[in-house]
């Protein structure tokens, strides 16, 4: 995947309910649900990327647990990896590139319109959101984080 760029999604997990975010740009996504995130910068680690964008879009801190198996093609030469993240700090807001937020739970994951490249990422975390052990299977802790 020479000259591939990274995108970064977050898959932000908070008593037991996953975050997702409406795009209010660019066009030909608004409307469509995401898991927030954006581009890995050159010399930057996706871990540090993840944190960068949910800061900037979201307006929290965030603590990258894991990345998901898995890589889903975008426009360009781009590539969507998710990462789970604990909710560290703050109350998300829709800050830049969203018009709308909403914590679902693992029998309300699929009650948004998610952007093609995101659905099997939030099939992996629903089910796993679903389970017993559910938190240990997708590396969130459990209790950590404010807000919401």
């Amino acid at each position: 995947m020479t000259g591939t760029r990274i995108v970064v999604g977050a898959a932000i997990l908070h008593r037991g309910r996953l975050l997702a975010a409406c795009r209010s740009a660019p066009a030909a996504l608004v409307g469509g649900w995401e898991f927030p995130g954006g581009k890995v910068e050159p010399g930057e680690s996706e871990a540090a990327a993840l944190v960068r964008e949910c800061r900037e879009e979201l307006g929290v801190t965030v603590r990258p647990v894991r990345r998901l198996p898995g890589a889903w093609p975008l426009p360009g030469d781009y590539v969507l990896h998710v990462w789970t993240a604990d909710l560290v700090a703050g109350d998300p807001r829709p800050l830049q590139d969203h018009s709308e937020l909403r914590w679902l739970d693992p029998d309300s994951a699929h009650d948004v319109a998610w952007l093609p490249q995101d659905r099997p990422a939030v099939d992996l975390v629903a089910a796993a959101l679903r389970s017993r052990d559910g938190r240990d299977e997708i590396g969130s802790s459990p209790g950590r984080g404010v807000g919401a």
